[in-house]
């Protein structure tokens, strides 16, 4: 959570301060500020609430060429001018921006308050400036390891010293933190999205880092073991795909970008010869892929959802018992972890804290861990060293969606090549292959039905609650598709096992409740159609996904959406889409910002 960007150089640093955490506001967005530094001393604003909601053009007068910035996802404190960043020590000469929690900042702060420090807000980030001043003398190098060794909990940080009007300094544990590198000029930022505009040339730092950041270069030393020489990448996307596209919202354009994002998670990796998948970031040998006994998948929200249908795929096709954990679940909760476990972290950021946290604890076990990732650089996915990369694309929607479908498709890869070193065969592996292959055209025929849906919507988006359920592959749909009506609607939503529907969540039922059925055709639709009759008796409404030309729930549902036929193992990938649209539609019908969400951001850095 929270947005960093950080400039120095030679240009008027507040207006591309601002342009930076615009971008950076999936982050959070409750409240931001800047400070500017040069040789009359610091400057900060900080105001409540979205960027765009906020006058700032006074700002752009400012001419200091040295500046860091902050969006904010309230943790310590509420969203007020008091708890926003930049936070300061009590002389005003060290101003900080922080992402992350500082799990230990109560007894800092006691420890400070009883040297006579006064503190002026709520957060735990204040504490940083007090320790930094206790320690700086004159080297801010040395005050920040002494400060960080101090520190608990994960963290990414930028720092001004007024005594240093043309250097910024930062750090990170656990959070994210990148520098850019231009000519004559330097950026520091929680994303490289924040900076793509001005140079697409970055510089990532791992955990335990400090740099110091001016405007002919970089410094990066680790706080115990001393200086490090690290060459800079490419950044992994352009400003061009940070565009609506003349779409009305980011998660309008990356659901109708599924055709594509589809098309690039299998582009390259289909091997029809062998009726295989090719996987090369796994870096594991046929051999050692047979030596796999037992698969554990780790995830939080949406990715958990696509860890569920990872199970069934790996069980089904692969014959691998899997195991679906919560990420914060398996870091506490003492796992098993077998010989020849392959544990599988899913994060469309490659940031998540307790996913993280939770591969970090899988190696310590003794795990095999991979990373399923979007995010090229992400911190999973250098924990882990091996996996599979989505390909994407930025995702700047809080709600996901691209990202998920793509994520199921590459456990659906994974789940064909670990097969095919096993018993899947030859003939099963090409027909997965062809039916991968054909996803992004059947997506584009889903996507056809917009409008369509958006009629279903108008009918929908005064209810204060919503039911959808499913079977089989179909579960984890109606979980997902419960999320997204919850998250950008605000309607309560729930995601059931349609079997358990009259195990408890039944008595919910009335013309008030609409379900959404997940009714693909398969071997088990009788016992779909049976749950749907239940619900028709208490007098609820229906609306039914279903498959073209399938007619067995005739006269029993309200509405109903059809879903272009292909294998039931990839079917999730076409049912889930209408969803998406469908929560895309109700939340713009109820007023709600459908890209920034009460109370969610879309990298979630803290536990």
């Amino acid at each position: 959570m929270c947005g960093i960007i950080g400039y120095v150089g030679c240009r008027p640093a507040a207006e591309l301060l601002i342009q930076g955490l615009k971008v950076l506001e999936y982050r959070g967005y409750d409240s931001w500020g800047l400070a500017v530094s040069g040789g009359d001393g610091i400057h900060i604003a900080k105001y409540v609430g979205k960027i765009s909601d906020t006058p700032s053009d006074s700002l752009l007068c400012w001419t200091a060429t040295t500046g860091i910035g902050h969006t904010r996802w309230a943790t310590h404190g509420s969203p007020n001018k008091a708890n926003a960043h930049p936070h300061t020590d009590q002389s005003g000469r060290i101003t900080v921006v922080h992402n992350g929690i500082i799990e230990n900042a109560s007894a800092l702060r006691a420890e400070l308050e009883r040297k006579g420090v006064v503190f002026r807000s709520e957060t735990d980030t204040e504490v940083i400036p007090h320790l930094l001043a206790e320690c700086y003398q004159g080297d801010a190098l040395a005050a920040l390891r002494k400060v960080l060794g101090r520190l608990v909990g994960a963290m990414a940080i930028a720092v001004l010293f007024a005594d240093r009007p043309h250097e910024i300094y930062g750090a990170r544990r656990g959070s994210p933190l990148v520098v850019g590198i231009g000519e004559g000029e330097m950026f520091l930022a929680s994303d490289p999205g924040a900076i793509v505009a001005h140079t697409t040339k970055v510089l990532y730092l791992d955990d335990d880092e400090i740099v110091q950041v001016t405007p002919k270069g970089v410094h990066i030393e680790h706080a115990r073991h001393g200086r490090v020489e690290r060459d800079p990448q490419e950044a992994p996307f352009g400003a061009d795909e940070l565009d609506k596209g003349g779409f009305e919202s980011f998660m309008l354009k990356e659901i109708h970008e599924q055709p594509e994002s589809l098309r690039n998670a299998f582009r390259g990796r289909l091997l029809f010869d062998d009726a295989t998948t090719r996987l090369d970031g796994l870096a594991m040998t046929d051999t050692e892929l047979r030596r796999i006994r037992s698969i554990k998948l780790l995830g939080c929200g949406t990715s958990w959802h696509a860890g569920l249908l990872g199970k069934y795929l790996l069980e089904e096709i692969a014959r691998i018992p899997t195991e679906v954990d919560y990420a914060a679940e398996f870091r506490y909760r003492n796992p098993l972890v077998p010989p020849h476990c392959l544990v599988i972290a899913i994060s469309q950021s490659g940031e998540t804290a307790d996913t993280l946290a939770a591969v970090r604890e899988a190696k310590q076990r003794g795990a095999i861990v991979a990373g399923i990732c979007n995010a090229v650089g992400s911190s999973i996915a250098r924990e882990c060293g091996r996996g599979i990369y989505l390909h994407a694309g930025p995702e700047i929607g809080v709600a996901s969606t691209k990202a998920f479908t793509s994520q199921v498709l590459v456990l659906a890869l994974l789940a064909v090549r670990l097969g095919r070193v096993r018993d899947f065969s030859r003939h099963e592996g090409l027909e997965m292959l062809a039916a991968i292959q054909s996803l992004p055209a059947l997506a584009q025929r889903v996507l056809s039905q917009s409008d369509a849906i958006r009629k279903i919507a108008e009918d929908i988006h005064r209810q204060s609650n919503a039911l959808f359920i499913g079977r089989r592959y179909q579960f984890p749909v109606a979980l997902e598709g419960a999320l997204k009506l919850k998250e950008i609607s605000y309607i309560h939503a729930e995601g059931l096992q349609a079997a358990e529907l009259k195990h408890g969540p039944i008595a919910l039922i009335d013309k008030n409740m609409p379900t959404v059925v997940l009714a693909t055709q398969s071997d088990i639709l009788d016992k779909v159609k049976s749950n749907v009759q239940e619900i028709k008796a208490r007098h609820g409404r229906i609306l039914a996904v279903t498959t073209e030309d399938c007619h067995d729930l005739d006269g029993l549902y309200d509405w109903k959406i059809e879903t272009p036929q292909t294998l039931e193992p990839l079917a999730p990938i076409l049912t889930v889409i209408p969803l998406q649209l469908l929560a895309h539609h109700v939340a713009v019908l109820r007023g709600c910002n459908v890209d920034k969400p009460r109370n969610l951001a879309k990298s979630v850095t803290v536990e």
